[in-house]
């Protein structure tokens, strides 16, 4: 394994375990069996900083360990597929909008992106596992707090880091 590999391998375990940490630290239960968190921002902070193999490993490891530390067992693999998911559509969107934008426009686009994905992809998991679109459509606006909150402390947090370090940026 060259050094590079190496290093990317090593933040993203760091990442996936910061990941739990901050879905673990702040858990406000919700009336739809789940839980408002902060682990959004380390979902789209790590996808910035990893890009989206490495990230979205860490972002979707990270999450689903917390589902099961916490007791949301069956919330975990959905957990780590949406959470997965939002990691490589918050790089993807954050790459092609900042191209065209200033940073933190493309950042906010990609963290944006990455929680529709959050609120559908739970949307459906829970019409799936309790039978009934309507009832999951309950916990759309708890997804949205959630992810209001997530991208906006991402994108502003992740554009303080990289102004003060130019190590972040050898991760490109």
């Amino acid at each position: 394994m060259n050094s590079e590999k190496l290093k990317k391998l090593t933040l993203a375990g760091a990442l996936a375990a910061l990941t739990t940490v901050a879905t673990l630290f702040i858990q406000i239960p919700s009336p739809t069996k789940g839980y408002i968190n902060i682990g959004d921002v380390l979902v789209n902070l790590s996808a910035w900083i990893l890009g989206p193999i490495y990230g979205s490993a860490a972002a979707g490891i990270g999450s689903a360990m917390a589902d099961l530390i916490s007791g949301y067992t069956v919330y975990a693999p959905a957990t780590l597929v949406i959470k997965a998911g939002m990691a490589v559509v918050s790089f993807v969107v954050y790459k092609r909008f900042a191209r065209e934008q200033k940073s933190y426009w493309a950042l906010l686009a990609g963290a944006i992106a990455a929680e529709i994905v959050m609120i559908l992809g739970y949307a459906v998991f829970a019409g799936v596992l309790y039978g009934s679109f309507a009832s999951a459509l309950l916990s759309v606006p708890e997804n949205i707090v959630q992810g209001v909150f997530g991208a906006a402390v991402s994108s502003v947090l992740y554009a303080a880091l990289r102004k003060r370090s130019t190590r972040l940026s050898a991760f490109f």
